[in-house]
């Protein structure tokens, strides 16, 4: 008698496998060509009407003085669909940096409402400021999230902060961390002392491109502390020892479907706010800024661009140069200073761009070198209403 291995036999549990079933063995199952095209076109309109359909039931309000609320300030998404809600042939966009945000005051305290003021109005100025940016990074919110702009009247502010030192302008080679690096040019031109890797180059092209990343970025941003649901889920809290509370949380629960709102007092900004305060206050002496030259500075040919793009989608554009806080300069500073904002203006008259340069505030309206109190941006905006070219152009001659 012969004795024959168990897996020898071509019959029973233990049967060898074939050839193609090696092949399969670890899919679950297959699909055919036809099942491939069904799974991609669910694919496809969920990646395209995802967005669109949350804009519908998620509630968002945008009354008078309404400003992007500071912790969602990388919510892109959301910024575009501000400007979709507030953007009107009869409505004036202030666009800009921190100091048309506001920085140190409350909604009622920034530029676009006192200008509303001194309109008769309520809700005629948007604040279309975003905090913690600069030229470099606005030429990129236009270009991908501006579209809502297009063929409206926009007043853009100039603000030569971004020019006192190499480091400011971004121009220096050492390596830096800023605000909204997914907003700059990833590419061309090259940003000096921007060093991120390829794969984080990449990602922030592709959130450019691509609505339903944007859309995920929203909801890490509004519901979960802007982080993804894996991370919110694992974080841990400042307890000693340290404990993760929202380890048994549902994170669909956070999904409220209403758009956080700023707290009605903010501690950070406002007259109440320890930091609502003349600058002077802080004993500093006179500040000696390293002014980075028109001809090499990036944020100001950034600026350039992002005024030739507003142009060419059809803006009425008029721009607010500074004012900025000389009291604040060293005397051998204000050479270079006259010398940057006298050129700004020269360019602006060369490309029959409409601007303004107003005189510089009061000193103790000025909390640093470019941010007024409330009392300063009132003023700022009684003087506009003041200027001949400022009132032709709001009267559309």
């Amino acid at each position: 008698m012969v004795n024959e291995s168990p897996n020898a036999k071509t019959n029973g549990p233990l049967a060898a496998p074939s050839v193609a079933e090696t092949l399969f063995a670890s899919n679950a199952f297959r699909l055919n060509g036809r099942q491939w095209l069904a799974a991609s076109a669910i694919l496809l309109a969920v990646t395209l009407l995802t967005s669109p359909l949350w804009e519908r039931i998620e509630r968002y309000e945008t009354g008078p003085d309404y400003r992007i609320p500071y912790d969602l300030s990388n919510d892109y998404w959301l910024y575009e669909r501000m400007l979709r809600q507030t953007s009107a042939p009869n409505r004036i966009v202030v666009l800009g940096d921190s100091v048309v945000w506001g920085e140190y005051v409350l909604p009622d305290g920034a530029l676009s409402h006192f200008l509303n003021q001194q309109a008769g109005v309520s809700d005629r100025y948007i604040n279309g400021g975003l905090n913690g940016s600069f030229p470099l990074a606005l030429e990129g919110l236009i270009d991908y999230y501006g579209q809502a702009l297009r063929h409206c009247r926009v007043i853009v502010h100039c603000n030569v902060l971004w020019m006192t030192s190499p480091k400011a302008d971004l121009s220096t080679e050492k390596e830096e961390r800023f605000n909204h690096s997914g907003l700059v040019p990833q590419f061309c031109p090259r940003i000096p002392c921007y060093k991120a890797d390829a794969d984080e180059r990449l990602g922030a092209v592709v959130e450019r491109e691509f609505g339903f990343v944007q859309w995920v970025k929203h909801l890490q941003s509004a519901y979960f502390e802007r982080m993804s649901i894996p991370k919110w889920t694992l974080e841990e809290d400042n307890g000693t020892p340290p404990r993760r509370p929202n380890l048994w949380r549902n994170p669909l629960r956070q999904i409220t479907l209403t758009v956080p709102e700023p707290p009605p007092e903010d501690p950070q900004r406002g007259p109440t706010s320890s930091r609502h305060k003349p600058w002077s206050e802080d004993g500093e002496g006179a500040a000696r800024f390293d002014w980075v030259p028109l001809g090499s500075s990036l944020q100001w040919q950034a600026f350039q661009r992002l005024i030739g793009r507003l142009q060419d989608g059809g803006n009425d554009v008029l721009v607010v140069v500074g004012p900025f806080n000389e009291h604040m300069m060293a005397t051998e500073n204000r050479p270079a200073y006259s010398e940057i904002r006298n050129g700004i203006a020269a360019w602006l008259t060369e490309h029959n761009i409409l601007h303004v340069v107003p005189e510089a505030l009061p000193s103790a309206l000025y909390a640093d070198a470019s941010h007024p109190l409330t009392e300063g941006y009132e003023l700022l905006a009684q003087r506009l209403y003041e200027n001949p070219d400022f009132q032709r152009w709001v009267r559309g001659e």
